[in-house]
C-alpha cells in the first residue's frame, strides 16, 4: 500500500528503520501532510548515518534525498520506469501528478521480476560462497535427530537450497559446504540434485566450531569470498556488500542486522544505594547484532588453529588484537532471517534495570 512507504520528514532514524521493517521496502518517500514529495531515504542512506556513529534518535532532515527521481503520472509507461530504474539502479520511484503528489509507485522488484516474482539481479558476484553446514542442530531438536539441519524444509526445498537459490540469482557459481553431522546424508543429496553450480564438500574429522573448518579450505580458495551460517538467510545486494569490503580495506565484514526490542515493563535506572534515576515505561532498544554472514579475505585462515575447536568469534577478536581491519555493514531485520529459532522472540528478558 502506498501509504505504508509514506514518511513525514519529522520523524526520527529509528521510526525510519521500523517502518522499512513493516512496508518490507528498501526505500521510503518524504511527504508533506498533502502527500507532496519532499525526497526519499533509503536502507543505504541509513546505513551511512549509522556508521557515522551518531543517535537513532536524531531526525531525517539532513540524511533523505531532497531531489529524488520520479515519473510523472501523464508520462508514465512501463518501458519508462523500467528505463529509470535501470539507469538509476533505483528501489523504488514515485509517481507524481503536476502538483508533485505521490500518487503511486514502482520498484525494481515489480519491473525485474519473473513470473515467480523472483526478482533478476543487478550485478554479478564472481566469488566462492562457503557454507558453514557440519553443526549438530541442536536448536532445532528433535528434527535434528533425523535430519541435518541444512536439509531442513522451508516449503519445498531445504534450507541450504533456499541459500543456494539466493547466491545463484546474484550470480555466484561456486560453493563449498563444511560437513560433519549427518555429512553422508547432505552429500547424498546434493549429488542426486539436477543442479547448474558447482559443489565441492570440505569434511571434518572432530566437530571444528562455527570458524574451525574454514582451515580446511585449503591453498587454492579464491582472494576473497563469501562465509555463511547454513540456517540463516539475508535478502540482500551482495556485489554492493564487496564493494563495501574493499572500499574499507576488510579482512571480515560482518553483515549486521539492526533489531528493536520492546521491553513490555517500566526500566529503572539507578544510584549506587539504590536512590532511583529515571523510570522510562516499555521503551525500546535497538541493536545491531551478527547474521552469521560474512565476506572475508583468505587472509584470516591463517589466524584459525589447526584441528581444534574455534568460532567466528573467536577469529574476529584475533583479528581484532592483531590491527587486522573488521567492518560491520548495517542491514536492514527484515532482509536477515534465522530459522534457527523458530520463535525468535522467545528469550524472557532476565534484566529489567538499567544500573549506572
Amino acid at each position: 500500500m502506498l501509504e505504508e512507504i509514506l514518511i513525514d520528514e519529522s520523524i526520527t532514524i529509528k521510526e525510519v528503520l521500523k517502518q522499512l521493517t513493516q512496508a518490507g521496502s528498501r526505500a521510503l518517500l518524504v511527504t508533506d501532510k498533502k502527500q507532496k514529495l519532499l525526497g526519499s531515504v533509503t536502507d543505504g542512506d541509513i546505513r551511512r548515518y549509522i556508521l557515522s556513529g551518531q543517535s537513532l534518535d536524531n531526525g531525517i532532515k539532513d540524511v533523505y534525498n531532497r531531489e529524488p527521481i520520479s515519473i510523472q503520472k501523464k508520462d508514465y509507461t512501463p518501458s519508462l520506469a523500467k528505463r529509470i530504474i535501470l539507469k538509476n539502479k533505483a528501489e523504488l520511484v514515485p509517481i507524481i501528478n503536476r502538483n508533485r503528489k505521490v500518487v503511486d509507485y514502482v520498484t525494481w522488484d515489480q519491473m525485474f521480476s519473473d513470473k515467480k516474482g523472483i526478482s533478476f539481479k543487478k550485478g554479478v558476484v564472481n566469488i566462492p560462497v562457503v557454507i558453514m553446514a557440519g553443526g549438530k542442530g541442536l536448536r532445532l531438536d528433535p528434527f535434528t535427530r533425523i535430519l541435518p539441519k541444512a536439509l531442513i524444509p522451508i516449503e519445498d526445498k531445504p534450507i541450504i537450497e533456499v541459500i543456494i537459490d539466493g547466491f545463484l540469482r546474484q550470480g555466484v557459481n561456486e560453493y563449498y559446504l563444511t560437513l560433519n553431522h549427518k555429512k553422508e546424508v547432505i552429500e547424498s543429496y546434493f549429488n542426486n540434485l539436477e543442479k547448474n553450480y558447482k559443489v565441492k564438500y570440505v569434511r571434518e574429522k572432530t566437530f571444528l566450531g562455527t570458524a574451525g573448518s574454514l582451515k580446511l579450505l585449503g591453498k587454492n580458495m579464491s582472494s576473497l569470498f563469501i562465509v555463511t551460517n547454513c540456517d540463516v538467510i539475508v535478502k540482500t545486494d551482495y556485489e554492493e556488500i564487496i564493494k563495501y569490503h574493499k572500499d574499507h580495506k576488510a579482512v571480515l565484514t560482518i553483515l549486521a542486522p539492526i533489531r528493536h526490542y520492546k521491553i513490555p515493563y517500566g526500566v529503572i535506572k539507578f544510584k549506587k544505594g539504590g536512590e532511583v534515576e529515571s523510570i522510562h515505561e516499555k521503551p525500546e532498544y535497538s541493536f545491531t547484532i551478527n547474521s552469521g554472514v560474512y565476506v572475508v579475505q583468505k587472509e584470516i585462515l591463517r589466524y584459525i588453529p589447526k584441528d581444534i575447536p574455534f568460532d567466528m568469534t573467536d577469529l574476529i577478536k584475533e583479528l581484532i588484537q592483531r590491527n587486522k581491519k573488521v567492518v560491520l555493514y548495517p542491514i536492514n531485520d527484515k532482509d536477515y532471517i534465522d530459522i534457527g529459532h523458530w520463535e525468535e522472540y522467545k528469550k524472557a528478558i532476565n534484566h529489567l534495570c538499567i544500573k549506572e
